[in-house]
C-alpha cells in the first residue's frame, strides 16, 4: 500500500510544527492507505477514464505497506491532513494542464 499527501497539507503541518510550543519529531504525513491499484483506478477515473491499467511485478524491496502514524500530531499539535487523495489528483491535474497548455 501507500500513502499520498498533497502539498498544502504537508505546507500547512510543517508549519503547524514550527509554530506549535511542542518539539518533535511529528510525523506530518497522510495516513491514508491505497493499494497500487486503487491508486491506478483514482488516477484512470481522473485523468483519463478510457486508459487501460497495466500490470507489473513488484520489486522485491518494496515495503509492502506505507501507512505513517500520525498521533502525535494530531494529539499535541491539532493537525491532520484535509485533502482527499482524488481531490488533490483533480487539482494536480488542472494545474498541469495549465501549465502545458493542455484543454481537457
Amino acid at each position: 500500500t501507500r500513502s499520498f499527501q498533497y502539498i498544502s497539507d504537508l505546507i500547512d503541518g510543517i508549519i503547524t510544527v514550527m509554530e506549535g510550543d511542542h518539539i518533535g519529531p511529528f510525523n506530518i504525513g497522510n495516513p491514508g492507505e491505497f493499494t497500487m491499484l486503487e491508486l491506478a483506478q483514482v488516477v484512470k477515473e481522473v485523468v483519463n477514464p478510457e486508459a487501460e491499467i497495466a500490470f507489473r511485478e513488484n520489486t522485491s524491496d518494496d515495503p509492502g505497506k506505507r501507512k505513517p502514524d500520525i498521533t502525535k500530531a494530531k494529539t499535541m499539535l491539532g493537525w491532520e491532513p484535509k485533502v482527499a487523495l482524488k481531490d488533490g489528483l483533480k487539482e494536480m491535474v488542472t494545474d498541469f494542464r495549465k501549465r502545458l497548455n493542455l484543454k481537457k
